[in-house]
C-alpha cells in the first residue's frame, strides 16, 4: 500500500505557505505525524479528509491574501464530511448543526438567506482562511487524532500569521478557539471571540453579529467587505 501523503511536494499547497512554513515541515514533530497516518492507514484506518484536501485551507487561501481567519478544531468525521475547510461541507452533504446555527446568525446578522448547502468555498476565495487545529481524524472517531502533533503545526500557523501580516481580524468561537488567542498579536490585529456555534452552547453563539462586524472594520479600513453570501 503507498504511504500517505501529506507532505507538500504531494500535495497541493500554495507556494507562499509552502514558504513560511517550511521550517514546520522539517521538524521532528511533522515526520512523526506523517509516520502516524502512514501507519493508520496501513492498518486499513480510513482517514478524513482524503491525502490531497489536508491542507486545502491553505491551497484556497494563499498566505499573502489571508484577511479573515476562522479557526475550527476538528475536522467532520462521518464519510465525505470533511474537505479541509473549517466547518464547510460539499454541497452534496447535509449541512451540519453548527454551521446551520452559523447560517442562521450570518442571515440574522446580515439579512442574507439562508444557503441550501454546506460548502464555504466562496468565502475562501475572499481571503477568509479556514483553518482547522487538526487537521485529519479518523472515520468515525472524534478527536482520534487530536495528540499526534497537528497542533503544534496549526499554533505555528497562528504565529506566523500574526507575525509576518498586519491587520487580520481573528474569529474565535468557543473555548478552544479562544485558547489561541495568546498566539495572536492584539495590537496589530482585531480578535473577536464568541461562543461555539455548536447547538451544546444553545443559542450563546447567536447575537455575535461576528460578520457585520468584520465587515465593518474591513469598510472602515477602505476594503472590500466579505460576500457572506453562498448563492450562486
Amino acid at each position: 500500500m503507498p504511504p500517505f501523503k501529506i507532505y507538500p511536494s504531494d500535495v497541493r499547497i500554495e507556494s507562499g505557505w509552502k514558504e513560511h512554513l517550511k521550517e514546520e515541515f522539517s521538524k521532528p514533530y511533522f515526520a512523526g505525524i506523517k509516520h502516524f497516518l502512514s501507519e493508520e492507514k496501513t492498518r486499513g484506518k480510513i482517514i478524513f479528509p482524503p491525502g490531497p484536501l489536508i491542507f486545502n485551507a491553505f491551497d484556497k487561501t494563499p498566505f499573502d491574501k489571508v484577511r479573515v481567519v476562522i479557526l475550527g478544531q476538528d475536522p467532520y468525521h462521518g464519510p465525505g464530511q470533511a474537505m479541509g475547510l473549517c466547518f464547510s461541507v460539499p454541497r452534496q452533504v447535509a449541512i451540519p448543526a453548527s454551521l446551520k446555527n452559523i447560517f442562521k446568525e450570518i442571515n440574522r446578522d446580515t439579512g442574507l438567506p439562508i444557503p441550501g448547502h454546506g460548502d464555504l468555498s466562496a468565502w475562501t476565495g475572499q481571503g477568509v482562511f479556514l483553518l482547522n487545529s487538526i487537521l485529519t481524524v479518523e472515520r468515525g472517531m472524534a478527536g482520534a487524532h487530536s495528540k499526534i502533533g497537528w497542533q503544534i503545526f496549526t499554533d505555528a500557523v497562528i504565529k506566523t500569521l500574526s507575525d509576518q501580516r498586519d491587520g487580520l481580524i481573528f474569529l474565535l468561537w468557543g473555548n478552544y478557539a479562544r485558547s489561541k488567542n495568546i498566539l495572536i498579536d492584539g495590537t496589530k490585529h482585531t480578535i473577536l471571540e464568541a461562543a461555539h456555534p455548536s447547538p451544546l452552547a444553545r443559542d450563546a453563539f447567536k447575537g455575535c453579529a461576528h460578520f457585520s462586524k468584520t465587515n465593518s472594520i474591513l469598510l472602515s479600513r477602505g476594503e472590500k467587505p466579505i460576500n457572506w453570501s453562498l448563492d450562486e
